[in-house]
């Protein structure tokens, strides 16, 4: 089963692709239970849609579509990153961290943040200016760099960043509102002014949110315009908090109706003192009296609410579907909108620490209203920040979701997301929604613990996947920005790691479950991680990776202690030998295996005849689930195509040294893929078209010529490589091996030569390679249940001669003088002391039975050698050889390991005289194993045993 067939196909070549188009693999179906599982997920869709309308890759240029407005810099990323950086932070929680953490320690802490800001940026930077970036912004480039199952864990997370942002804008807005409007307002007096308390506060929190979807539904790029204005007027408001602290005279400060922590009714504002700046210099915890118990400052809750002033950071990324020219963009305003912030959060500590008593800032979160020359500056700076950042966390939101859709991330679940024109409306809705449920929560330094976590895991995928860029040394990795390297990457992720798990363990916890959750389950459901089109920054570096241990493999310092299989099957059609590429899988023991195939053909400069047919072999290799490389050979014969294999195989000093063979006979194949008992049944290579993948040998195939077939054997051992012959293994039924069936219970190894019987073959290097392949079998998982059983012939040998060069390659080790394996003892007590010394656990069985071959007729050693060897095997002699294995085999033998005589002497040009001779040789090892239990004939020509440490 499994022999040799020359086989055929029509060449089917691949599409030309567009130059500047990614490489992509063609993607088909594959049944298995995990693929049955993403097509379910990934089920619903009314009609398919196009690549325009789904994944997209880095640099795939598409036309813009036409009507379609883009924006440039100044309006499309720093406006929106510093209007989303200010937020709730600038005007409503300066005070909050200067009077509790003091000059110093709010210093540090934002050069903490910026710093981890500032490197996660050059990553940015970096991603972004290597290739055209659609939707999706941060997305868009950790998926298109770590693949789909990462990509879309963190883009999710990073969605919920922005709903969690969004939710936390909309309550420091809600805030600003009652602070001005409220009962005893600081712009209504006396005035009742807007009603206070819980449900007014999720009403207005409701009505903001509603505002900022209508504004969202009538389109990104509208807010993106209007966005200009808007900083305008924030620059003008800020501008006249900076001049307030030299214009305002000291004075009394009333404390804010929202405080009903202490009973003091005013605090000090004493203008610019030493004194003052002394007092706010270091840290001194109170508490926090925007929330409903006062609970006690710390630390790490102040960094949380100062890390949401550098989290819209990624507001320009968010908007690179609407941006002229993205690439350009976002570094260029994202690292000017970075300065900008910094100096303004820089400068306004240091006059606040200047000017306003610490009992002030603790009590007084809004403490730039009253102090202010006209409070309604403050005021239209407090709402135009926090809406306006709210806004732009809700549109990003969507547009990551919008992505999220359009790249399949989760199947049908996301699919009525993709929007059929340019405004993804429902993803608008679905976003609000979200953020509609956040805002439930009210307190502003809550969500703002939440949302710091979020946005510093996105920072560390976002660095991860710069590093790993940068490591795999791509070629195509080229980013016109260049202020960075992998070590920028690698403090900024390490940073966000460290400051994650040190100051919110509990929540870096969650976040990290949640993100190896989402990644083990859309690994497994996820339609788009079954196509092969995604790029995925893990190939890249598992390529970098072994490049280099392969270069530190050397062959030269090669070991027999270390030596494990390295195998290289030669099929014609895996259709009949699916049994037996499972059993080879189960023998290689961690070793190399390589599933080799030769295509009887010739190249005429129209392409590659097996391209189309290599993806193929590659789907064989997951449906039969085993650990394999496939190498494809087109030569003018199968001998000449296998010569390539056994030659080329392989990397480095990974290279096959065992060649198997499927055994050539007449019998009737079996195909394993269409039998309904089968194991390995499937439907995938059996064509919509009518082709049939991998056709299977009939009854009028080409069969290889016996001679073609024994010279193959004879390149294999003439370039010193072990050979086996594989029969039977059709039988073999790889599921009652694994249930432990009663009626298998041996590994049988028959240590004698068929035309030489004698008991000094069993200490042959030929007849050990054979145990050692048998021992490697038995301590596969799934085999250890059978026992290893040992059959040696008490015979002198014929030739004594024959024996002197193999005993002499034996094992320094294990050689003649060590007394335990003196000739002079018993045959079976000198084996079992030479499987102890070789630690292989196997009883002895010594056949008595064997018959001798000199009974049978005249026989010696020339006619050993000459071209009639074989015809003169007796036939009696073989049957009965034969029905001694049998015999044996019937106990429950699971697999028999004999040894395959040396092929004929062939001369170096092949004659029309070969065939018959070679047609003696193979007639030979037919009648030898003859309705047998699956047999593998071998020959080894390498020690592969030690008994040394």
């Amino acid at each position: 089963m499994g022999d040799f067939d020359l086989m055929t196909k029509p060449v089917i070549m691949a599409e030309t692709m567009d130059p500047l188009a990614p490489s992509v693999n063609e993607s088909s179906f594959t049944p298995s239970l995990m693929n049955k599982l993403r097509m379910r997920f990934g089920s619903g869709s009314a009609t398919p849609r196009s690549m325009a309308e789904g994944y997209v890759e880095f640099g795939e240029f598409r036309a813009q579509a036409p009507g379609v407005k883009k924006v440039g810099t100044f309006a499309g990323v720093f406006c929106p990153v510093v209007l989303s950086m200010f937020s709730a932070l600038i005007f409503i929680r300066m005070g909050y961290l200067v009077g509790n953490a003091g000059t110093l320690v709010t210093l540090a802490q934002f050069a903490l943040a910026y710093g981890i800001v500032g490197f996660t940026v050059m990553s940015i930077c970096a991603i972004s200016t290597n290739g055209a970036v659609e939707g999706g912004g941060v997305y868009f480039m950790i998926s298109r760099t770590l693949g789909p199952e990462f990509g879309g864990a963190i883009g999710t997370l990073f969605f919920f960043a922005n709903v969690v942002s969004s939710a936390l804008c909309i309550s420091a807005c809600t805030e600003a509102l009652v602070e001005n409007f409220g009962p005893n307002g600081y712009l209504v007096g006396d005035s009742p002014g807007l009603p206070n308390g819980d449900w007014y506060r999720f009403l207005y929190r409701s009505v903001l949110n509603a505002i900022g979807l209508s504004v969202s539904l009538a389109g990104a790029s509208l807010f993106a315009r209007t966005s200009l204005a808007i900083w305008v007027t924030m620059v003008v408001c800020l501008a006249s908090a900076f001049l307030s602290f030299f214009i305002t005279t000291p004075g009394m400060i009333e404390k804010p109706e929202t405080n009903t922590l202490i009973n003091a009714t005013s605090f000090k504002y004493t203008g610019f003192s030493v004194n003052t700046f002394y007092e706010n210099l270091y840290p001194k915890y109170g508490r926090d009296y925007s929330t409903s118990d006062g609970e006690l400052v710390d630390f790490a809750s102040v960094f949380g609410v100062l890390f949401t002033g550098v989290t819209g950071v990624m507001a320009g990324a968010n908007m690179s579907g609407e941006l002229k020219s993205p690439s350009r963009s976002i570094p260029l305003g994202t690292l000017t909108a970075l300065f900008f912030t910094a100096l303004s959060y820089i400068a306004l500590t240091f006059l606040t620490a200047a000017t306003c008593s610490r009992e002030l800032l603790q009590n007084n979160y809004v403490y730039l209203l009253p102090i202010n020359v006209w409070s309604p500056f403050i005021a239209v700076g407090m709402l135009t920040a926090t809406f306006s950042a709210g806004l732009s966390n809700l549109i990003g939101a969507s547009r990551v979701l919008e992505a999220l859709a359009k790249d399949n991330i989760f199947g049908f679940i996301l699919r009525p997301m993709v929007p059929r024109s340019g405004n993804p409306v429902l993803a608008v809705i679905m976003s609000w929604f979200l953020v509609q449920i956040g805002i439930i929560t009210g307190s502003l330094n809550t969500i703002a613990q939440v949302n710091s976590v979020l946005f510093m895991t996105s920072y560390f995928a976002i660095n991860l996947a710069c590093l790993g860029l940068d490591l795999a040394s791509a070629p195509n990795f080229r980013p016109t920005f260049k202020h960075f390297s992998w070590l920028t990457s690698l403090i900024g992720l390490v940073g966000c790691a460290a400051l994650i798990f040190g100051l919110r363990p509990a929540y870096a916890s969650a976040v990290a479950f949640a993100c190896c959750s989402l990644v083990v389950a859309l690994h497994l459901l996820s339609p788009a991680a079954s196509e092969p089109k995604w790029g995925s920054l893990s190939q890249a570096l598992i390529f970098h990776q072994v490049r280099k241990y392969l270069l530190l493999l050397d062959p030269r310092r090669e070991h027999v202690k270390f030596w494990r299989p390295q195998m290289l099957l030669l099929i014609s059609s895996p259709r009949q030998a699916a049994p037996l590429i499972d059993f080879v899988n189960d023998q290689k023991k961690g070793g190399l295996f390589v599933v080799g195939h030769v295509r009887v053909g010739e190249l005429d400069g129209s392409g590659d005849p097996l391209a189309s047919e290599h993806k193929y072999w590659l789907k064989l290799i997951d449906h039969l689930k085993v650990k394999a490389f496939v190498e494809l050979s087109l030569a003018e014969s199968i001998r000449s195509g296998a010569a390539q294999l056994t030659r080329l195989a392989g990397l480095g000093a990974m290279k096959p040294d065992t060649v198997l063979l499927g055994f050539r006979d007449t019998a009737t194949p079996k195909d394993f893929f269409r039998d309904p008992t089968s194991p390995y049944k499937t439907e995938q290579f059996d064509l919509d078209s009518g082709e049939i993948i991998f056709p299977a040998r009939t009854s009028v195939s080409t069969r290889i010529s016996a001679s073609e077939y024994v010279r193959i054997i004879t390149d294999v051992l003439s370039v010193k490589k072990n050979i086996c012959l594989c029969r039977n293994f059709h039988t073999l039924d790889m599921a009652a091996v694994e249930r432990r069936s009663a009626s298998l219970k041996y590994i049988d190894v028959w240590l004698v030569e068929l035309l030489t019987p004698s008991r000094e073959e069993a200490f042959s290097v030929r007849a050990l390679f054979a145990l050692q392949l048998a021992a490697v079998v038995r301590s596969s998982r799934g085999w250890q249940h059978l026992r290893l059983r040992v059959h040696v012939v008490d015979a002198t040998p014929l030739y004594a001669d024959l024996y002197l060069v193999e005993l002499e390659s034996m094992d320094s080790a294990v050689e003649r003088s060590n007394p335990s394996l003196s000739p002079a003892r018993p045959v079976h007590e000198r084996l079992e002391e030479l499987l102890k010394l070789l630690r292989i656990s196997a009883t002895t069985h010594t056949v008595s039975e064997w018959p001798a071959l000199d009974d049978f007729g005249q026989w010696s050693e020339t006619s050993y050698d000459n071209g009639t060897t074989f015809s003169r095997v007796p036939h009696s002699y073989l049957q009965k050889v034969n029905h001694i294995i049998k015999s044996r085999c019937e106990d429950g033998t699971a697999v028999t390991f004999v040894q395959l005589p040396h092929p004929p002497k062939l001369p170096p040009h092949a004659t029309d005289a070969d065939e018959p001779v070679c047609e003696q040789y193979l007639q030979v090892l037919d009648d030898f194993t003859k309705d047998l239990s699956p047999t593998i004939l071998v020959r080894g020509l390498k020690s592969v045993t030690s008994t040394a440490l």
